[in-house]
C-alpha cells in the first residue's frame, strides 16, 4: 500500500480491527494485571523471551495503541503515554540527568515547566541555563553554554505563552556535535503541524491534555524518540517511578486523535482572522501570533510548521486593569487555563499559567503584565471577534 496522506495516518494510526471480536474502535483494557496461562508463560514474559502482558504500570494493550499511533505521526520510533505533560518533561529530565549535570533550555516556557526547571531540578543539583528570546536565533550563544556536563537542549515553539519561534534546525546544529539531545515540546504546534523529529530533534513531549486530546477532558503526557531513547526513558525512569498513562485516558486521546485534523485546521484559520481583526483594534498595543507577518518568528514558522496554530498572546493598552476588565466581561470566551480546546478560552500568563516567574524573570522572558493569552477554539471566528470587541469597548 502506498505511502497515505498525514490526515488518513491520523485518522487509522496503526489500528486494525480485533481478529476475533472486530472492533470498529479499539476496547479498553481497564484492567490492572493480567492472567498468564502457565507458570512458564509467566516467567517468559518477565524474561523477554514471550510476548504478553504482566501489569498495567509497565504496559498495556489501550496505552500501546496510542503510544504506536504518536510514534507514527512524530516519525518516531516509538513513544512513552505518562499521567501528565509535566511527568513527561519530568521523566525525560531525570532520566537524562543526574546531579552535578547542567541543561540549556529557552527561558519562555510554561510556567509548570520552568518551576521543574528553576527550583526542582536545581534541588536534584541539576543546573539549568537558560537562554533569552533575543538569542534564540544566536548559535553562537547557545553554543557558549555547553560543557562537558550538558546533558540535553530543551525548548518549546511556539513557546507558552508568548508565542515566540524558535528554530528547531539551528538548535540541533549546536546539539548533534557535542552529541547532547535536543528535546522540543511540541504541544502548541502538534504533529499536524510541525514535526520535530523531521527537522533534527531527538525526543518530542507534548501535553497531550491540550491538541491531542482537544475536549478538555482528560490529563496526559506524551514522549517520542527513537526506541533507544524511550527504552532508556521508560527503564531508568517511568517503569519505577510509575508516572503511567491510564487506560481509559489512552482510549480517549485516541479518540481525540481523530479528528486532529480537522481541529487544528479550524484552530489555525480561526486564529490567524482573529489575530489580523486584533492587530487592527485602537485598543490593542501588540499582538504575537506567527502566523502575522509582523511577527518576529514569521519566516522560522513558515519554513518549519504547516500552519500557524491556534493560540495567540496580544496586550492591550491600559496594561493589567484594561485586561481585567477583558477577562472579567467575556461571555463567549471562557476564563480558564489550559489549552487546546473546542471552546475559545482566555487568560492571564502573569497571575495565572505563569506565576511560578518572579516579576523580573517574567521580564526576561518577555511575559509582560500585561499579556493576556487566547487559545482560540473552533467556534465561528465572528462570535469569538465579537465578544472580544464588545470588552475592548468597555
Amino acid at each position: 500500500m502506498k505511502k497515505v496522506a498525514k490526515e488518513t495516518e491520523i485518522v487509522h494510526g496503526t489500528h486494525s480491527a480485533h481478529s476475533t471480536s472486530m472492533d470498529l474502535v479499539p476496547p479498553i483494557h481497564m484492567t490492572s494485571t493480567f492472567r498468564f496461562k502457565n507458570a512458564d508463560h509467566g516467567a517468559g514474559i518477565f524474561q523477554g523471551t514471550s510476548e504478553g502482558y504482566v501489569y498495567t504500570r509497565i504496559s498495556n494493550p489501550t496505552v500501546d495503541l496510542l503510544q504506536e499511533k504518536i510514534a507514527v505521526l512524530e516519525q518516531g520510533e516509538s513513544a512513552i503515554a505518562t499521567s501528565s505533560g509535566m511527568s513527561a518533561i519530568a521523566s525525560v529530565s531525570l532520566a537524562l540527568a543526574k546531579p552535578g549535570d547542567n541543561f540549556i533550555a529557552c527561558s519562555t516556557v510554561y510556567g509548570g515547566t520552568f518551576a521543574l526547571f528553576n527550583k526542582h531540578l536545581r534541588d536534584f543539583k541539576i543546573e539549568p541555563r537558560f537562554v533569552y528570546p533575543s538569542s534564540y536565533a544566536s548559535k553562537d550563544r547557545i553554543e557558549a553554554l555547553v560543557d562537558e556536563n550538558t546533558r540535553f537542549l530543551y525548548m518549546e515553539t511556539p513557546a507558552n505563552p508568548t508565542l515566540d519561534v524558535a528554530d528547531i534546525g539551528l538548535w540541533a546544529s549546536v546539539a548533534k556535535p557535542h552529541n547532547i539531545p535536543l528535546i522540543v515540546d511540541n504541544t502548541f504546534a502538534s504533529p499536524y503541524l510541525q514535526r520535530p523529529l523531521t527537522l533534527g530533534a531527538d525526543i518530542v513531549v507534548h501535553s497531550a491534555t491540550k491538541y491531542l486530546g482537544g475536549h478538555g477532558d482528560l490529563i496526559g503526557g506524551i514522549i517520542v524518540g527513537t526506541k533507544k531513547m524511550t527504552d532508556h526513558i521508560r527503564e531508568e525512569y517511568v517503569t519505577h517511578y510509575g508516572p503511567i498513562m491510564s487506560p481509559f485516558n489512552a482510549w480517549l486521546i485516541s479518540r481525540g486523535i481523530k479528528t486532529l485534523a480537522v481541529r487544528m485546521e479550524k484552530h489555525s484559520s480561526n486564529a490567524l482572522k482573529i489575530a489580523q481583526w486584533l492587530e487592527g483594534h485602537s485598543k490593542v498595543k501588540k499582538v504575537y501570533y506567527p502566523g502575522l507577518v509582523s511577527h518576529s518568528g514569521h519566516h522560522i514558522a513558515k519554513k518549519q510548521m504547516k500552519k500557524f496554530g491556534g493560540m495567540i498572546a496580544f496586550e492591550v493598552k491600559g496594561g493589567i486593569p484594561a485586561g481585567k476588565i477583558i477577562m472579567d466581561n467575556v461571555k463567549l470566551c471562557i476564563l480558564a487555563v489550559s489549552l487546546g480546546d473546542c471552546e475559545t478560552l482566555i487568560q492571564h500568563p502573569a497571575s495565572m499559567t505563569h506565576s511560578t516567574y518572579t516579576r523580573e524573570e517574567r521580564a526576561k522572558a518577555g511575559i509582560s503584565d500585561g499579556l493576556i493569552r487566547l487559545s482560540v477554539g473552533i467556534e465561528d471566528p465572528d462570535d469569538i471577534i465579537a465578544d472580544l470587541d464588545r470588552t475592548l469597548s468597555l
